[in-house]
C-alpha cells in the first residue's frame, strides 16, 4: 500500500479502535485508544498545515504514551485506570503543581483527553448538519465550548485562523472516507457516541482523583 494510502483519514478505522477501546469492565486499554488518536491525526493533518498546532502535540503526547507502554512498567498503563492507580500510588503525579513530573500519563493523557472532547464536539454537529450548514463555525463552537479554555490568547487566535480554512460541507464529508453523504452519518451515529462513553469515563476517573487541572 502506497504512503499516501496510509497517511489516509477513515472514519471507520477511528471508529474500529474506539470500538477495542473498552473492555467489557468498561476499562479503557491505552493501546486502542492510541491507535484511535492516530486514526484521528490523520484527519487534523488532512484539514490543513493550520492544524498542525493541535496534530503535532497529539502526535508527541500518543508516543509518550507508547514510550509508557513498551517500559518495564508497561503492564501498570495497559489502561487508564491501572495507569492512573500507579501513578498515584507512586507519587508520579504533579497533583500539588510542583512541575516535577511534567510527563506523567496522567497529564499526557489529560491534554488528548480535552482535544478528545473538541472532536467529539465538532463530529457530532457535523453528523447532525444539514447540507448547507458551514464547517468553520461548528468547528469553532465545539473548539469554545471546549479545548479553547485551556489554550492561551495565542493559541486560541491560530484556532480561529484554522476553522475558516476548513472545506465545505461536501467536501469534509469526502475527506471522511466512508462512502456517501448518508453512509458518513451513519458510521458517525457509531463512532461519536463510543468518543463520548470513553471521554466520559475518562472525565469521571480524573474527576475522582483530583486530576482534570493538572499544570
Amino acid at each position: 500500500m502506497a504512503d499516501s494510502e496510509n497517511q489516509k483519514f477513515c472514519l471507520q478505522e477511528v471508529l474500529d479502535s474506539f470500538k477495542l477501546c473498552l473492555s467489557p469492565e468498561k476499562e479503557i486499554y491505552i493501546e486502542h485508544y492510541v491507535s484511535g488518536w492516530r486514526g484521528l491525526v490523520k484527519l487534523l493533518n488532512s484539514l490543513g498545515s493550520l492544524f498542525g498546532f493541535i496534530s503535532k502535540d497529539a502526535v508527541s503526547k500518543t508516543q509518550i504514551l507508547m514510550n509508557f507502554l513498551k517500559s518495564e512498567n508497561g503492564p501498570h498503563y495497559a489502561t487508564v485506570q491501572s495507569m492512573v492507580k500507579f501513578e498515584l500510588d507512586n507519587e508520579l503525579v504533579d497533583v500539588d503543581k510542583k512541575g516535577i513530573y511534567p510527563q506523567s500519563g496522567c497529564r499526557t493523557l489529560l491534554r488528548l483527553h480535552r482535544a478528545l472532547r473538541w472532536l467529539q464536539l465538532f463530529l457530532e454537529r457535523l453528523r447532525t448538519s444539514k447540507e448547507d450548514d458551514k464547517t468553520s463555525v461548528m468547528c469553532r463552537d465545539a473548539y469554545n465550548e471546549s479545548l479553547a479554555q485551556h489554550h492561551p490568547w495565542l493559541i486560541r487566535k491560530s484556532a480561529g485562523m484554522a476553522f475558516y480554512s476548513l472545506p465545505v460541507r461536501p467536501a469534509f464529508f469526502e475527506v471522511m472516507n466512508a462512502g456517501t453523504p448518508e453512509q458518513v452519518v451513519d458510521v458517525l451515529g457509531k463512532a461519536v457516541p463510543l468518543l463520548c462513553e470513553v471521554y466520559q469515563i475518562t472525565e469521571e476517573l480524573y474527576q475522582k482523583h483530583n486530576l482534570l487541572d493538572l499544570p
